[in-house]
């Protein structure tokens, strides 16, 4: 490959067929259309202002600036697919063109006192949205550079029949509104665009989560139903070879193979009756579990940790629920959490009545500063201690759990006044949770 076209494939990646990985911000194709929308407007206004309002200027080096954009456009087009993108690099210097051929016009057409000079905020704003703060930062000084070289070098302003000349303040002033604009515009676009950019990862991450927990369901519930549809030949095969090792005499020459065939049955059937325990999506008797039960399959991965987890349901009857992919991931986040912040136990507490169920989490450590507190449940927010973590977990199980129907809510557990530690409360109406009882809104798990 030639280093022509290997600065060529930096600035620009095309797809080139299905199933080909698109790396890039935004699509060439976009900022065309914008391009040609500049252009078509440009175009219009010159030849307004010199053929319809009778205003001198210099028509023929502007069109040839106008033109310079069109055909710029035309061989983009030619040279690259509409699928392309435009890398961080591409995008800035595509934009930082639109930038120079702006100003340039402004300078043959009065500079700072055309009323388009505003238009100069379009290509930064473009650029905090979808570039990165680097690349908006060189945009933006170019932009002000720009700015402040054409409040006093440009052309006369087309006027007619005198010339119009605005006062230096007014040209200062001016200059000072497109300054702060640059800047406003850039914080502010570049702003909502990185929370916009934040959230749309912490969601996928929690999608991702999500698709993780539903694999697992399902290979357990493949475990599950090939167990379930196994056991009866194999039930047969260790009769029969009971049968067999009690009617046949002791010293039958087979003696040791028939032995070791009714050994490997009872293994296999030990190993069956295992898997048979897996929840899956295949039987509904796979797919449902007490509440109690769905907190203890959540708990147990981490009773080796060291730190003694309580589970203390309420007495009675506990209610069914479903064993949901969703449920599970955040209830044993939730309770990791509170394990790696316990000082000597968790205890996890389950309620339950005839409109809710209720599990509060709750551990004996630190608790949660107040200044996290208020924003628990966001992406990317701090720790509550500097043993790390209470970010996007959080956010990823608060977004499962509620998917799933219930209400998450976040406390710290007080005594006389004093924090003792942090509770985590989840509410579900039964209607939702428990198949017993009738829906109660729409949705489920």
């Amino acid at each position: 490959m030639s280093e022509r076209a290997f600065d060529r494939e930096d600035l620009f990646v095309a797809a080139t067929g299905p199933g080909s990985v698109i790396a890039g911000r935004i699509r060439l194709r976009t900022l065309v259309v914008v391009r040609w929308i500049a252009v078509i407007g440009q175009m219009f206004s010159l030849l307004f202002v010199r053929y319809g309002l009778g205003f001198e200027l210099p028509i023929l080096p502007c069109v040839i600036t106008v033109l310079a954009s069109a055909g710029l456009n035309v061989i983009l087009a030619v040279q690259y697919p509409n699928t392309a993108r435009l890398s961080n690099r591409g995008a800035a210097l595509f934009l930082a063109y639109d930038l120079l051929q702006l100003s340039a016009l402004l300078y043959m057409t009065g500079g700072l006192a055309n009323p388009f000079s505003i238009l100069i905020l379009v290509p930064v704003t473009i650029s905090a949205t979808i570039l990165s703060i680097g690349s908006t930062f060189i945009l933006g000084a170019m932009a002000l550079l720009f700015t402040s070289l054409l409040a006093f070098y440009h052309l006369p302003l087309p006027w007619s029949p005198e010339p119009l000349t605005l006062p230096t303040l007014y040209r200062g002033a001016i200059w000072t509104g497109l300054a702060l604009g640059i800047v406003f515009m850039s914080v502010y676009a570049g702003r909502v665009a990185f929370e916009t950019r934040r959230m749309s990862d912490a969601l996928a991450a929690t999608h991702t989560a999500l698709a993780r927990e539903q694999q697992l369901s399902a290979v357990g519930g493949l475990a599950a139903s090939a167990a379930h549809e196994l056991g009866t030949p194999l039930g047969t095969i260790h009769l029969v070879a009971n049968e067999l090792s009690r009617e046949l005499p002791p010293d039958f020459e087979h003696r040791e193979d028939l032995d070791l065939l009714v050994s490997q049955a009872e293994r296999c059937r030990d190993i069956l009756a295992e898997l048979s325990r897996s929840p899956g999506d295949g039987d509904d008797a796979f797919k449902l579990t007490t509440i109690v039960g769905l907190v203890e399959a959540a708990v147990e991965p981490y009773l080796a940790l060291g730190t003694p987890v309580d589970i203390e349901p309420q007495t009675g009857l506990p209610p069914t629920v479903y064993r949901s992919p969703e449920v599970l991931h955040g209830l044993a986040n939730f309770v990791e959490n509170a394990i790696d912040f316990a000082r000597t136990r968790v205890w996890i507490r389950i309620y339950w009545d005839a409109q809710d169920i209720t599990i509060h989490i709750e551990d004996d450590g630190p608790g949660i500063p107040l200044d996290v507190l208020k924003n628990m449940g966001e992406p990317y927010r701090t720790s509550r201690s500097e043993k790390g973590g209470m970010g996007l977990g959080v956010f990823i199980s608060k977004t499962l759990l509620e998917h799933s129907g219930g209400r998450v809510q976040f406390a710290n557990r007080t005594d006389e006044g004093r924090i003792v530690g942090a509770r985590i409360a989840i509410h579900w109406p039964r209607g939702i949770i428990n198949p017993a009882h009738p829906a109660e809104s729409a949705g489920g798990v």
